[in-house]
């Protein structure tokens, strides 16, 4: 039997998990291609490189919006297919994405897995902001990147074709970040709302080492969460953070080989 175990000591974002899958063994090309499938590639670029943090050596993964690397003269050639003739990338709500996903040529497996950890996203936010469910405009899920973590994530895990999803109890950091709406605590009130029933653990560093996408992705596909480790590990991916923190900001992924009891 072949388990993907995520390591989340230093938590788990969305570019994090896409930098530890790629680091694991997906092909890099193959994520491309299927990304192109949503049709988006005139918003934003993938940036992968190999990075160290600690002495750690693995895959860093970055979106860059072409909002920031176009001008404004450019701007509305950038934003081909946009809804309402929106040219802000944040204002995309559910629909929208929902909309990119089901009329995009991935799969029907990819489909419904990023459709499932965007509604866990969608569902926090509305009931924190306490708004029905297609009214909520995201500040991250309404954005590219987040679409990109998102597909890209079940792109990956559906190449990876494992038979179980485990992962360790999830340190959300701590600390006060701020945000569109002022400042909150860490974890923001989306993460916890989506990791209701999940162990947690804090304040291991004074920042946001899990963001509700990283926290939805754990939601929607991990079967069991233990901090035991019960398999013989076949390969290690390391996913690099954008932060240098007192521990390694970093995301690491085993698959093994468990035996069926």
């Amino acid at each position: 039997m072949k388990v993907l175990y995520y390591d989340c000591f230093c938590g788990i974002s969305g570019d994090m998990n896409l930098g530890a899958l790629l680091d694991l063994g997906v092909d890099e090309e193959y994520l491309r291609q299927e990304l192109a499938k949503l049709n988006l590639d005139a918003e934003y670029a993938l940036h992968i490189k190999k990075e160290n943090r600690k002495g750690i050596s693995g895959t860093r993964v970055d979106v860059l919006l072409k909002d920031a690397i176009h001008n404004h003269h450019h701007h509305h050639e950038a934003q081909t297919g946009v809804v309402d003739g929106h040219t802000h990338h944040a204002h995309r709500n559910l629909k929208d994405i929902d909309d990119i996903i089901v009329n995009s040529s991935l799969s029907d497996r990819v489909k419904r897995l990023s459709l499932d950890m965007f509604m866990k996203v969608a569902e926090a936010e509305a009931k924190v902001h306490g708004k029905p469910l297609y009214e909520v405009h995201f500040h991250e899920v309404g954005a590219v990147d987040s679409i990109v973590d998102i597909v890209g994530a079940a792109v990956c895990l559906d190449y990876l074709q494992v038979d179980k999803i485990m992962a360790s109890s999830v340190q959300v950091g701590g600390g006060f970040v701020k945000c569109a709406h002022g400042i909150i605590p860490i974890p923001a009130p989306a993460t916890v709302e989506i990791l209701k029933n999940i162990p947690v653990k804090s304040g291991i560093v004074l920042f946001e080492t899990t963001t509700p996408t990283g926290a939805a992705i754990l939601a929607t596909n991990v079967a069991i969460f233990t901090d035991e480790m019960d398999f013989s590990v076949e390969k290690v991916g390391y996913g690099i953070g954008h932060r240098d923190l007192e521990i390694p900001n970093v995301l690491r992924v085993y698959i093994g080989g468990a035996l069926l009891i």
